[in-house]
């Protein structure tokens, strides 16, 4: 039962410390004149992925190395799936511009440099950990050339909020997160024991649906005000953001395995990942019927998952 508790309650902090980091951040982009567009891909992705941050290097830390990779990757398909497939059954998403033909092949990408690293050495070690941080860096500078270049004002999507109270909700997230963090490898790594589940599995399911929590509720709640740029923002940047800062980080710390199950799982992140990006080049939206068809395809494929165990 303690385990159970610590589970729900690492996730409780998770989101709640990941709610208070975005709206904190988000006030002070917002301070800064910057796009939605551009809040979604770095402040408000940066955010709202930071659950997956703790709880991928956290596993890495332990030695839970399938927990660090399945996390990510499970994490990215969750956020494709279900929060682009939710999303687009509230209202279309459309996507068309630098999004479409720069940022989401970006994404495909990079899953594709993982792929290839980790297939390499069975792992993603120390240096492969340094790759991943420099392309992170690189994808940065861009995203700052892009917000400098727009120069607009940001949209009233958060409430603003002096500097005293940002700075201090910023501090208590992170804080937060950092703890539910450490609580929920601990709790769902021993359910997974006691129930005979491997790391692996857990890490694609369970705790990756609790570490996505936040870019479901934050891309939406935009969806639902007609703000699709930041909601598309929120999910591309998130996922980008997985892979070269979150894994970066943790093989950084500690060598991460990379086994058979998340090769296959990688792949089937670039395969669902290039299907959406062909919705949407065909229509330059998603819309409902394709969320509901993302929908189904995500359930399936958790079912093939939990049935490999």
């Amino acid at each position: 039962m303690l385990k159970y508790l610590l589970l729900v309650g690492g996730f409780f902090l998770l989101i709640k410390g990941a709610d208070l980091f975005v709206d904190g951040s988000s006030a002070a982009a917002k301070m800064l004149k910057v796009s939605p567009l551009v809040i979604g891909m770095t402040i408000v992705a940066m955010g709202t992925s930071l659950p997956e941050t703790s709880v991928s290097v956290s596993a890495a830390i332990a030695g839970k190395n399938e927990l660090a990779i399945s996390n990510v990757v499970g994490s990215n398909i969750f956020n494709l799936m279900v929060v682009c497939g939710m999303c687009a059954l509230l209202c279309p998403l459309k996507i068309d511009g630098l999004p479409l033909k720069r940022d989401f092949p970006f994404s495909i990408g990079i899953a594709g440099l993982l792929m290839l690293l980790g297939w390499l050495d069975k792992s993603v070690g120390h240096v492969d950990g340094v790759i991943l941080l420099i392309v992170f860096i690189g994808f940065l500078v861009i995203m700052i050339g892009t917000a400098k270049k727009q120069n607009t004002e940001a949209e009233e999507e958060f409430k603003t909020m002096p500097v005293w109270k940002l700075l201090l909700f910023i501090i208590i997230g992170m804080a937060a997160i950092a703890v539910g963090g450490k609580m929920v490898v601990s709790g769902a790594s021993d359910i997974a024991r006691r129930f005979g589940m491997s790391d692996n599995l857990i890490g694609m399911t369970v705790v990756a649906l609790g570490t996505s929590l936040p870019e479901l509720v934050t891309s939406m709640v935009a969806a639902k005000k007609n703000e699709v740029d930041m909601a598309l923002g929120n999910v591309i940047g998130s996922n980008i953001f997985n892979i070269l800062f979150v894994l970066g980080v943790a093989a950084a710390i500690h060598p991460v395995a990379f086994t058979k199950l998340n090769l296959i799982d990688a792949s089937v992140l670039i395969l669902m990942s290039g299907l959406v990006l062909l919705f949407c080049f065909k229509s330059k939206k998603l819309v409902r019927w394709q969320g509901a068809f993302m929908l189904v395809l995500y359930a399936g494929y958790t079912a093939y998952i939990i049935n490999r165990g």
